[in-house]
């Protein structure tokens, strides 16, 4: 017994040697590795900064930039971590990563596969998409102004205030409503004028109105105009288009609409024209014959009874 415990506590003590003297030989490579990764990463970072300002001399989109800045970033540090673990001795571990990564490709696709279609999503939106950033666009029933893209979801500002981020697959899926592309938006409002007003004679003023103001807009390919598009119950409905130049949806744009329609609204009662209210009707059932009305004028004395 006490020789089987000898040579249990020799062979114990040997193996401990071998393994110190292979960690021993195995430390400066480890340390080197450390240091090449610590170094790597402060290189990418720098490499990330003149990548991003070459991008930029080539084109002014923040997300394209910003895109390719992190590819860049995330790519050369992945190079400089395989390369500290050959420096370190690991070679069949970085063999193994890159084996196993390809291997569980598919596992993972599975398992992550939202995941995986968000960021394919933001690749493609990344270098062809239907918008850019402070683009004012409608995806789904979420309307607001394009903020970033990033790799899994696309951030939206809503004019309410708030922040919401869209995946991108969804993006990709939905249709997507662009306000400000072209930096024209047709804003429309309806207008009611009575049934004895001539109706070409308002039309006419309208559009004179429409278009003497600064802020709207017109081309061959912009055209302004106003039609007789309903009969109410106590107008005539003209429906008034206009169009105006902003890649600025927001308050000015709704600004602006309110002003061409205080200015029409003022134009109608200049020239005389009536602007009625609708009709109501007040039936009496039972034993009612009359109803009670007090009128008064404007100033608010009583004028007759009924």
């Amino acid at each position: 017994m006490q020789e089987y415990i000898a040579n249990f506590i020799k062979n114990f003590s040997e193996s401990i040697q071998e393994y110190w003297i292979v960690f021993s030989k195995q430390v400066p490579g480890v340390i080197l590795a450390i240091l090449i990764v610590t170094v790597g990463i402060l290189i990418s970072m720098k490499i990330g900064q003149l990548s991003r300002r070459a991008i930029v001399r080539r084109t002014d989109d923040p997300i394209t930039v910003n895109f390719l800045t992190k590819a860049v970033k995330i790519l050369f540090s992945a190079l400089f971590i395989m390369y500290a673990l050959k420096v370190a001795g690991l070679d069949t571990i970085a063999a193994g990563i890159l084996t196993a990564a390809g291997a569980s490709a598919v596992i993972i696709g599975f398992a992550f596969r939202d995941i995986g279609e968000n960021f394919i999503s933001g690749i493609i939106l990344s270098f062809n998409r239907p918008f850019n950033v402070n683009d004012t666009v409608s995806i789904g029933d979420i309307f607001g102004k394009i903020e970033n893209i990033e790799f899994r979801y696309t951030k939206l500002r809503t004019f309410d205030g708030r922040d919401v981020y869209i995946p991108n697959s969804d993006v990709i899926k939905k249709p997507v409503y662009n306000y400000t592309e072209d930096g024209f938006y047709r804003f429309d409002f309806s207008v009611g004028i009575a049934y004895e007003d001539d109706i070409p004679a308002a039309e006419k003023l309208i559009m004179e109105t429409v278009r003497s103001m600064d802020s709207v807009f017109e081309d061959e390919h912009h055209q302004n105009f106003v039609f007789a598009d309903e009969l109410g119950v106590s107008t005539v409905n003209l429906k008034v288009h206009f169009w105006i130049k902003t890649y600025e949806y927001g308050m000015q744009a709704l600004l602006i609409k309110g002003r061409v329609v205080a200015n029409v609204k003022a134009a109608l009662l200049e020239k005389g024209f009536g602007l009625p209210a609708d009709i109501v009707e007040v039936k009496l059932y039972g034993a009612e014959t009359s109803l009670p009305l007090t009128l008064e004028r404007r100033d608010g004395r009583e004028r007759s009874k009924k």
